[in-house]
């Protein structure tokens, strides 16, 4: 389902008189927290400046057998990410890369951006021209998508979630439903061409929206040690304002697969990695030195911006990405905070394909039949602007393309028609 406001500045003040009275000692409440998350930013701002790794790396051949660490999971959970390695062969993907890039050309995809459809999602921060394409089915990304072990390393991170608790269970970590998203392709040499922090899944939902405020029923009654940022319970029921660009699955983890080597420097991806630190970004908006009409600046159907002036201690924290190999996958809670560096400094293309971890619910199967439809006529997903640009492509994959666990994960056993 779709939230409507009617009149957002009146919905923003009733919604912080509402939540203040729940918790009439806000101000002391936050100090605690700000306390906590400044000595959390501070403390990895340390390691990183010694060079020790802030953002946990799992080689996937671990995964596969089963020997990733109470540690090692415990380290992911307190950063709400990690990087892991080798999920594909690296001559694979880099034979995928020329493939996308031939893809792209020859279907003059460069000339058909210059018509394409406003995507403001990214519109209010300063930095919000990433060099994304709207391309989505291309056969690399569905073959990507796919495969039995990117599928293992997608099942491993919804297990990481508490997927039954308030006595419900909330989803099925095994099933793992496909999202289709976009490429990022980036030459170096390329500037002013990132994105400022932000988070995904919501922006003025989370204070208003009644199930969002049951996800952070912890953070809003001052208990906001007991918040677990991996608890499933109510995020499969949120609902989110529509808008292009605005993602209506549920989503465990953001990820991309890189396609060519990338680190830091290369305009690539930066974390704050602090699992919770929702908690920080949710209260400050209740200070009393933010307008009764606003939350930060947070606005309807955009991403949540996350801003020096408000979210000052957090920005410690902000760290690029380790190195990246063809290959190699990244991935970051739904709640993390994020970014893309504005220059790229390195001297090769900075590409990805962007693919999530999610896990099977009812919200996500009621996307399923929607994005399939767009998956058969080549047209862009429900979720995203409406570009189109693959309908006459040439090379766009079909269901012909797509294994039993591909058209599974695409839903065709949702659909009615069994027959595409």
């Amino acid at each position: 389902m779709a939230l409507r406001i009617d009149d957002l500045p009146a919905a923003i003040r009733q919604a912080k008189r509402e939540l203040r009275e729940m918790l009439p000692n806000y101000r002391e409440v936050f100090a605690e927290v700000e306390a906590a998350m400044t000595h959390e930013a501070r403390q990895i701002a340390e390691r990183r400046e010694r060079g020790e790794p802030v953002i946990p790396e799992i080689q996937f051949e671990d995964i596969a057998a089963n020997r990733v660490s109470a540690e090692q999971i415990a380290f992911v959970k307190a950063r709400g990410a990690c990087v892991i390695r080798q999920v594909f062969d690296r001559a694979l993907v880099e034979q995928w890369d020329r493939d996308i890039a031939g893809y792209v050309e020859r279907n003059e995809l460069d000339a058909k951006l210059l018509n394409r459809a406003e995507d403001k999602y990214f519109g209010q921060l300063a930095s919000s021209r990433p060099q994304i394409y709207g391309v989505y089915w291309s056969r690399p990304q569905v073959l990507a998508r796919q495969s039995p072990a990117l599928t293992q390393a997608r099942v491993f991170l919804n297990r990481l979630w508490r997927t039954e608790s308030e006595g419900r269970v909330h989803f099925d970590p095994e099933r793992v439903p496909v999202y289709a998203d976009r490429l990022r392709r980036r030459p170096p040499g390329s500037e002013s061409l990132g994105l400022s922090a932000h988070c995904d899944g919501g922006s003025v939902e989370r204070w208003i929206e009644a199930n969002f405020r049951k996800v952070y029923r912890h953070v809003f009654s001052g208990n906001w040690r007991a918040y677990d940022p991996f608890d499933a319970a109510w995020r499969t029921e949120v609902e989110e304002i529509p808008s292009p660009a605005v993602c209506s699955m549920f989503r465990t983890f953001q990820g991309w697969t890189a396609l060519t080597p990338q680190g830091p420097g290369d305009g690539t991806l930066q974390l704050v990695p602090i699992a919770n630190s929702m908690v920080y970004i949710l209260l400050r908006a209740l200070q009393d030195d933010v307008a009764d009409d606003d939350l930060c600046g947070a606005m309807p159907g955009r991403a949540l911006s996350i801003k020096a002036e408000y979210h000052a201690p957090l920005f410690q924290a902000l760290s690029s990405i380790p190195l990246m190999q063809a290959g190699d996958t990244v991935f970051w809670h739904s709640d993390v905070i994020h970014a893309v560096e504005d220059a790229h400094r390195g001297n090769g293309y900075s590409n990805v394909m962007y693919i999530a971890a999610a896990p099977s619910c009812a919200k996500n199967d009621a996307y399923l039949k929607r994005q399939l439809a767009s998956f058969r006529e080549g047209k862009s997903p429900p979720d995203f602007p409406a570009d189109h640009f693959e309908v006459d492509f040439i090379g766009r994959a079909t269901a012909d393309d797509l294994t039993s666990l591909g058209r599974e994960q695409m839903g065709f056993d949702l659909s009615s028609d069994r027959l595409g």
